[in-house]
C-alpha cells in the first residue's frame, strides 16, 4: 500500500507541487495526469524516495519511504523511467537481469532463478528475440519495453512507470496496457503517469489530476476524468463520448479555441 499526506515536492531551490494526499491499495492502479511541466516525473520520484520531501509524508506498506534502505526499496518499488538511454551498449538480457540486483548478494552473479524470472519478464513482453542485441542499437519503443521488462524481473509488489506508452506504436501500447491490467489483476500495486485521459479511463483505478503542481482531482477514475476536469486540465474544451464499449475524449470543434485553466 502507498500513502501521501499533505506532500510538498520539488528541488532545493523550487517548489514544484504541493497539497498532494493520495491513497493506493494493493490490487489498485492510480493513474496521474497532467500538462507538460506539472510535476508527475518528480511527484512519482518523491514518492519512490529518490527526491526528498519538502514536506509531508510518503509511506510503503506503513513505513516511512525515506526510513527505507536502497536494497529495500528496491524489493517492496520497482521503476519505469521516462526515455532512459544507457551509456553502455549492454544486451536487453543484461538490462533485464540488473532488475535482479536487489535480490542478489554482494559480488555474487546471477543464479538460475534470476536468469528465469528475466527470461519471464522477456517472454511475456514478446521481446524475447532482442534478448542477445544491445540496448544502444534499439529503437525508442523497444528501449522503452526492454526497460519495463527489468521492471517485471525485480518481482516488486508495487510497480511506478512515468508515462511507459510514450513511445510505443499502438500493438505495443495495448500490450503494456493490457500487461498493467494482469499485474493488478495479480495483486499488484501499480502507479502510471499518462497524457492520455482515456488510458486512465480504461486502465486506472483512481486518477490524480496535477495542475501547476497542485491536485485538480483525485478519485476514483470516472469521477476525476470528467469533460469539464480534462478541459480545465488541458486548457481546450473537450467532450467524453462513448464509442462501443470506449470513452474518448475529443475536442470540441465548434469551439472558439482554448479555454483558460
Amino acid at each position: 500500500m502507498l500513502e501521501a499526506r499533505d506532500l510538498a515536492f520539488g528541488f532545493p531551490a523550487r517548489r514544484v507541487g504541493t497539497g498532494v494526499s493520495l491513497r493506493v491499495e494493493r490490487g489498485q492502479t492510480l493513474a496521474v495526469l497532467g500538462g507538460n511541466g506539472a510535476g508527475k516525473t518528480t511527484l512519482l520520484r518523491t514518492l519512490l524516495g529518490l527526491v526528498p520531501a519538502q514536506s509531508g509524508s510518503v509511506d510503503i506498506d506503513g513505513a516511512p519511504v525515506a526510513s527505507l534502505t536502497p536494497t529495500e526499496r528496491a524489493r517492496r518499488l520497482a521503476y519505469v523511467p521516462q526515455q532512459h538511454v544507457p551509456p553502455f551498449g549492454f544486451t536487453v538480457e543484461d538490462i533485464v537481469l540488473m532488475g535482479r540486483a536487489a535480490r542478489v548478494s554482494a559480488f555474487a552473479r546471477p543464479g538460475r532463478a534470476d536468469r528465469a524470472a528475466a527470461a519471464r519478464a522477456l517472454e511475456r513482453l514478446r521481446i524475447e528475440a532482442l534478448a542477445q542485441r544491445p540496448i544502444t542499437q534499439l529503437s525508442g519503443g523497444e528501449r522503452q519495453l526492454a526497460l519495463i521488462a527489468r521492471a517485471l524481473a525485480q518481482e516488486a509488489p508495487m510497480l511506478m512507470l512515468d508515462e511507459p506508452t510514450a513511445s510505443l506504436d499502438f500493438g505495443n501500447r495495448a500490450r503494456v496496457l493490457a500487461e498493467l491490467d494482469r499485474l493488478r489483476d495479480a495483486g499488484l500495486t501499480i502507479v502510471f503517469s499518462t497524457h492520455e485521459p482515456e488510458h486512465a479511463l480504461a486502465h486506472a483505478d483512481r486518477a490524480l489530476l496535477l495542475a501547476g503542481g497542485r491536485p485538480l482531482a483525485s478519485d476514483i477514475a470516472s469521477r476525476a476524468l470528467t469533460a469539464d476536469n480534462v478541459t480545465r486540465l488541458y486548457g481546450i474544451p473537450v467532450d467524453l463520448v462513448e464509442v462501443g464499449t470506449r470513452k474518448l475524449f475529443v475536442h470540441r470543434a465548434d469551439a472558439p479555441g482554448p479555454v483558460p485553466g
